[in-house]
């Protein structure tokens, strides 16, 4: 009987360590200091800088919540320690990035906008969309759009009638709900805030550039959103490269994989820590000379926005650092474990504790409500100076005269 041929060398997956993954992840999430720590400290940030640290990011979340700053701020500000807020304004007045939705609400470089139009097409009516804007809805839709063409930009509140109900076509909520409609697919689209505001513009006035753009087929859409998906996430499933962009499907992020595989661009990998028979991981074929070329990460310490791209996916974050991260503002206050706005604490390839930080405008004081090291960490004179000295970068950024660590 003849003998069934052995499998090949190239058909076992590669393995990859925890401490390799780490530091592909931490370079796609422009957590590595290229040039050394004192890069991103010094000076005085641009708006190219700026708008670098996004194209190398793919995207930043914008959010609400101002305990301190808002996150995408705070996010930037992580990297790019001269970054201002005033420059992320100025990069989306001109154009250069664009407000749209990823898996939440981001700003993104303008180039990509019209990968976009794809999402845009899949948008659908709804029926919350129906409940909010009555029978009228599609007529409201070309009342609003019209109005916007005429008079430039608009607030959602610049279509309320002084609390009081102006027919079907003003009541301010089937108008803002309308404006969010035509934003999200793609006929308006936001040329700034006005404090966290949204203004609503046609598209072909905020984006001239890039609005009369060819729309990718979806084969290169797809090709497009699980490369640089790879590119920032190191090593990952399919299904993690579908999530990133939150814009094609776990099915076409798997099908992406096998066509890459075969062609001999990426290969298989196992990761150090994962369960057995997990779903397969993917990474480019040069993956280990990408890592070599990496930086070794700063020891400085750094606060990071609950909303930073390292900790988005809870399971990654906690597979890669050991570090399990739960949002906790929307727990009840007597069920919080942390507290209501908890920053993790980065230090080198490691997040090593978290932080519950409240600024008090009136006196100018930040408090930093309760500090919590993660349990291997040790509590050394050397690791208490350095969360000193982030605590002090992070006041000094928000403009807090002072910071107190409270017991």
């Amino acid at each position: 009987m003849a003998r069934k041929p052995s499998r090949s060398v190239a058909a076992i997956p590669e393995f990859v360590p925890l401490h390799v993954a780490r530091r592909l992840l931490l370079h796609g999430a422009g957590l590595v200091d290229e040039a050394g720590p004192s890069a991103s400290v010094t000076g005085t940030a641009t708006a190219d800088e700026v708008r670098s640290l996004i194209d190398r990011l793919g995207f930043v979340q914008l959010d609400s919540i101002c305990v301190v700053e808002r996150a995408h701020h705070h996010v930037l500000w992580t990297r790019l320690q001269s970054y201002r807020p005033a420059l992320l304004d100025e990069l989306q007045r001109t154009g250069r990035i664009f407000e749209q939705w990823t898996h939440d609400a981001s700003v993104i470089p303008g180039d990509w906008f019209p990968h976009w139009r794809r999402r845009f097409d899949r948008a659908a009516w709804g029926a919350w969309l129906s409940r909010q804007m009555g029978a009228d809805g599609p007529k409201l839709l070309k009342q609003i759009r019209r109005r916007v063409e005429r008079e430039g930009p608009l607030l959602a509140r610049d279509f309320e009638s002084n609390g009081k109900r102006a027919g079907a076509w003003w009541d301010w909520k089937p108008a803002k709900a309308g404006l969010e409609y035509l934003w999200r697919t793609g006929h308006l689209s936001i040329p700034y805030r006005v404090g966290f505001e949204k203004v609503y513009d046609l598209t072909e006035r905020v984006l001239p550039k890039v609005h009369g753009a060819a729309t990718p087929s979806e084969r290169e859409h797809v090709d497009w959103a699980c490369r640089t998906a790879l590119d920032r996430l190191g090593v990952a499933t399919a299904r993690e490269l579908a999530a990133f962009w939150n814009s094609v499907t776990a099915a076409q992020a798997h099908a992406w994989c096998l066509r890459n595989l075969h062609a001999g661009l990426i290969v298989t990998v196992t990761l150090e820590g994962e369960r057995p028979k997990a779903k397969p991981v993917f990474a480019w074929k040069d993956w280990k000379q990408r890592a070599a070329a990496i930086c070794e990460p700063s020891s400085r310490m750094r606060l990071l926005s609950p909303f930073d791209p390292l900790v988005r996916d809870r399971s990654r974050c906690a597979h890669r650092f050991g570090f399990e991260y739960r949002f906790e503002a929307f727990v009840p206050a007597a069920k919080r474990k942390y507290g209501y706005y908890v920053l993790p604490i980065l230090q080198g390839d490691r997040l090593v504790g978290r932080l519950d930080p409240k600024f008090d405008r009136g006196t100018g004081v930040l408090r930093l409500k309760r500090l919590c090291w993660e349990p291997c960490v040790a509590r050394t004179r050397a690791r208490r100076a350095a969360i000193e000295s982030a605590a002090a970068e992070y006041a000094g950024f928000h403009g807090a005269e002072r910071f107190e660590f409270e017991p």
